[in-house]
C-alpha cells in the first residue's frame, strides 16, 4: 500500500494508523534522509530536497524506490502489508510493482492544513515561512506527484478531519484492497 500527497496533508498520520493495525511501515523520506546523514550534511529542508533531486536526475525518477527496495530485500523481509509513505512518482510506484501487489491512496489536504499540519509536527525540514512551503509544493510537483495523485487508486480528503474520522476512512479503504488482494492471489 502506497501513500502520496502533497507536503502536510497527512501521509504520515495514515501510515502510523496502518502501522498499528500491523503493517510494516516504510518512509521514502528517510532513504534520502539516511543519504543526507551518509554525506554529513545537515537534513534541513533544502538538503533533502536537492539530494532527492539529484537522486532522481542521476538514477531516474524511480531511484528513491530503488533505494527503499535495495534496504526492503537486504533485511530479507517478507511482510505481506507493508505501508510505503511519501510516493512522489508515477515511476517510483512502478519500480514497487516490481515487489509485489500495490495499491496507491492519494491524501488530500487544504495548502492552510498541511501547512498547518507541517508547522505542528515540527520536524528539522519544516517549512519556516509561507514562501519557503511554496517552493516546497514546487519541489514536489517537479518531480511528478500530481501525476501519481491523478492515477491514484483511491483518495480521501483530510480536510478538517479528527485524527479518529482520518483513521476510520483510511482504514475501511485498505480493509476493501487487502480483500480485494487476497481474492486475487493464486
Amino acid at each position: 500500500m502506497c501513500l502520496t500527497g502533497m507536503p502536510g496533508a497527512g501521509k504520515s498520520t495514515v501510515a502510523a494508523f496502518l502501522k498499528e493495525k500491523g503493517f510494516t511501515s516504510i518512509t521514502m523520506g528517510d532513504a534520502v534522509r539516511d543519504e543526507v546523514k551518509r554525506l554529513g550534511l545537515e537534513p534541513s529542508d533544502a538538503n533533502l530536497g536537492k539530494l532527492m533531486l539529484e537522486l532522481r536526475e542521476k538514477h531516474g525518477q524511480g531511484a528513491v524506490a530503488n533505494l527503499i527496495l535495495k534496504r526492503f530485500e537486504s533485511n530479507n523481509r517478507d511482510d505481506e502489508n507493508i505501508v510505503i509513505d511519501g510516493v512522489r512518482s508515477v515511476a517510483e510506484v512502478e519500480v514497487l510493482r516490481k515487489a509485489g501487489h500495490v495499491k496507491l491512496l492519494a491524501i488530500h489536504a487544504s495548502k492552510q492544513t498541511r501547512f498547518d499540519h507541517l508547522m505542528r509536527r515540527a520536524r528539522s525540514d519544516a517549512p519556516s515561512s509561507a514562501s519557503e512551503f511554496a517552493g516546497r509544493d514546487q519541489r514536489e510537483l517537479s518531480v511528478g506527484i500530481s501525476e501519481a495523485i491523478a492515477l491514484a487508486d483511491e483518495s480521501l480528503s483530510n480536510n478538517e478531519l479528527s485524527f479518529d474520522q482520518l483513521k476510520e476512512q483510511a482504514c475501511r479503504i485498505v480493509e476493501e484492497w487487502i480483500i480485494e488482494a487476497r481474492q486475487a492471489a493464486p
